[in-house]
């Protein structure tokens, strides 16, 4: 069952972690208006061509990588439950030029009440599987408003990532156990555009904000695979693509992760290999 009061949380944490967020992306209306974009290969090789495509970019955040799939020619739909989130796309697309629609809603009520069969293509990457808190209404959603014929795309960090945080000497400690329900962080979303710098900024970053602390707890839930595979199939979806990478994109998200390409990071020599990073694609 969606818990509705806990997204409601989730979206003053994210209003509060995404105005830090952009506090460090001065430069990025030039960048994607002189062609720029924040996408990466993975992505790109799982969506396929764009042009044309109806696009519904599920959980879009502040809008760079729908606006990137726009320059494609993709005709995007964003859609996100953090007003600030939501205002800064709207602004970014004015600033670029780059068409695209956003829409500020709880994904899960967005589902149910967009049209039906409307996109030939639905994506979501990088920390959007667990903020959802009923993994079945989200992936009867998809089905509902894909076209027949079309895909949904995943971009995702691997669960295996949420079992570790750093211990007291720096290395990391098994802490949460895989697929273990509701997880509380007081504070809430950090910075992790600070974090990552030139990971997430590729076109400058700025300081910005210093040192920020998330004043709105955030509640998230540990989905594990089976977890989400089970909910696309069970929803009637056809997998049709699955990958497994070990590394994250764009992010340094625990301490001593290095990076391995561009853009690129993985865990430190003296931690063994483990899966950062999932792509899936399925087919209504």
């Amino acid at each position: 069952m969606a818990r509705k009061d806990l997204h409601e949380a989730n979206r003053l944490t994210w209003n509060a972690a995404t105005a830090a967020h952009e506090s460090h992306k001065g430069g990025q209306a030039r960048f994607l208006r002189e062609g720029g974009s924040t996408l990466f290969p993975e992505e790109l090789a799982l969506l396929g061509p764009l042009a044309g495509k109806r696009l519904a970019h599920l959980q879009c955040n502040a809008g760079a990588d729908s606006l990137s799939l726009a320059a494609r020619g993709a005709r995007v739909t964003g859609v996100d439950i953090s007003d600030v989130a939501v205002d800064r796309a709207r602004a970014l697309s004015r600033d670029t030029g780059l068409a695209a629609t956003f829409e500020r809603a709880d994904v899960l009520d967005w589902l149910q009440e967009a049209p039906e069969c409307r996109f030939d293509l639905a994506f979501s990457s990088y920390g959007a599987i667990l903020w959802l808190s009923d993994l079945g209404a989200w992936a009867r959603g998809l089905a509902r408003v894909l076209a027949p014929g079309g895909r949904f795309c995943l971009v995702e960090f691997h669960p295996v990532l949420g079992l570790f945080e750093p211990g007291p000497d720096g290395r990391l400690q098994l802490t949460h156990p895989y697929g273990g329900g509701v997880h509380v962080q007081t504070p809430g979303v950090g910075d992790y555009v600070a974090q990552s710098g030139e990971g997430l900024v590729p076109w400058g970053y700025e300081e910005g904000v210093k040192d920020f602390r998330n004043p709105h707890p955030d509640h998230s839930f540990q989905w594990g695979l089976a977890d989400v595979v089970g909910a696309l199939l069970a929803a009637g979806l056809t997998l049709e693509r699955f990958e497994e990478y070990p590394y994250a994109n764009g992010c340094r998200l625990l301490p001593g992760m290095r990076e391995v390409g561009p853009r690129r990071y993985a865990l430190a020599e003296d931690v063994p290999a483990l899966p950062l990073m999932y792509a899936l694609s399925a087919r209504r």
